[in-house]
């Protein structure tokens, strides 16, 4: 969960190199220079595509700009303008140098370590485009879907076939794997769940299956809780990502033994590290002992995390 970051000198003096964060993700030398930091430094098995889920966005026209101690900010869209989006600019052409970093990134990785591409989810892109900027109960996008159901269905629609767009071209990049993040899972009751996370998501499974045969896609649905199980059974995704809130006997009660799962273990308890790291890590791999588990955070990685904490983490998850 988001390797680079501010914990590490390296990135923070990458940072200093792009006059904001878009253009660091727009920037393939700068985004490739990320996406390694971590694997120059850590026996990580995998890395992740150093980039935002509000390039699609950006991509498709809105305004998006990341403020210093606020996170995103995008100008929201409304009912009228919604018809717009993606008119202007061709979305794919838009994300190319994403596209070329994960080519880089590709040709650069050693043949054993997995290339994990991303989009976020269209719920949770959703919610950043009605509501402008990230929110704790998601109200502004949850009554937009209410009371306008057809031109937030519009919406869907063009984030559903943009994120099946982007994310076959990161296979066609070079991409091993992508991941859907729905990092806004939570918060909607199971009819609006089923809705606005399942069948957007299971379209994009489709779509994407449809032009590359058997791809596999890990869906994290964070927050989703009770939903998980259906989520996992209906969107058809390979792996199910688990955030740290889920209790570890979920996966032996809930979900077919077969289904590989990814997490979750609390960042912070990475913060504070210690004992008490070491314990969770040993009960986050006995949990999954019995099915496929990629050892994971159940949420991205903290600014204030020690660089040696990572350290252990690693060694403790490899050696024991």
């Amino acid at each position: 969960m988001r390797q680079a970051g501010r914990y590490l000198p390296e990135y923070r003096a990458i940072r200093t190199k792009a006059k904001n964060f878009l253009e660091l993700c727009y920037t393939p030398d700068l985004a490739t220079e990320v996406t390694l930091q971590p694997l120059r430094r850590f026996d990580l098995d995998a890395a992740i595509l150093f980039s935002d889920i509000l390039v699609i966005p950006d991509a498709l026209g809105q305004s998006v700009r990341f403020e210093a101690g606020e996170g995103p900010v995008l100008d929201p869209v409304s009912v009228e303008s919604i018809a717009g989006l993606g008119k202007e600019r061709d979305a794919l052409d838009h994300l190319a140098p994403v596209l070329e970093t994960v080519r880089r990134l590709r040709a650069g990785l050693a043949p054993e370590k997995t290339l994990i591409g991303f989009c976020g989810s269209p719920w949770t892109v959703a919610t950043y485009m009605i509501g402008g900027r990230g929110s704790p109960d998601q109200a502004a996008a949850r009554l937009f879907a209410l009371r306008h159901p057809e031109a937030f269905a519009a919406l869907m629609d063009l984030l559903v076939q943009t994120s099946v767009d982007y994310l076959v071209a990161q296979f066609e990049a070079g991409a091993d794997v992508v991941q859907l993040f729905e990092s806004w899972a939570l918060n909607l009751d199971d009819v609006a769940f089923a809705e606005r996370v399942i069948e957007p998501n299971r379209r994009i499974v489709e779509g994407v299956r449809a032009r590359v045969p058997n791809a596999p896609v890990i869906g994290f649905p964070r927050g989703a809780a009770g939903n998980l199980a259906r989520y996992a059974d209906q969107t058809g995704v390979n792996a199910l990502g688990l955030d740290y809130a889920t209790p570890l006997d979920f996966a032996a009660q809930h979900l077919p033994s077969s289904l590989p799962v990814q997490g979750n273990l609390d960042p912070l308890r990475l913060v504070a590290g210690g004992a008490q790291l070491d314990a969770r890590v040993d009960q986050v791999i006995a949990a999954f002992a019995d099915r496929p588990h990629i050892f994971n955070l159940g949420h991205g990685i903290v600014p204030e995390t020690p660089i040696e904490h990572v350290e252990r983490l690693v060694n403790r998850v490899k050696n024991g």
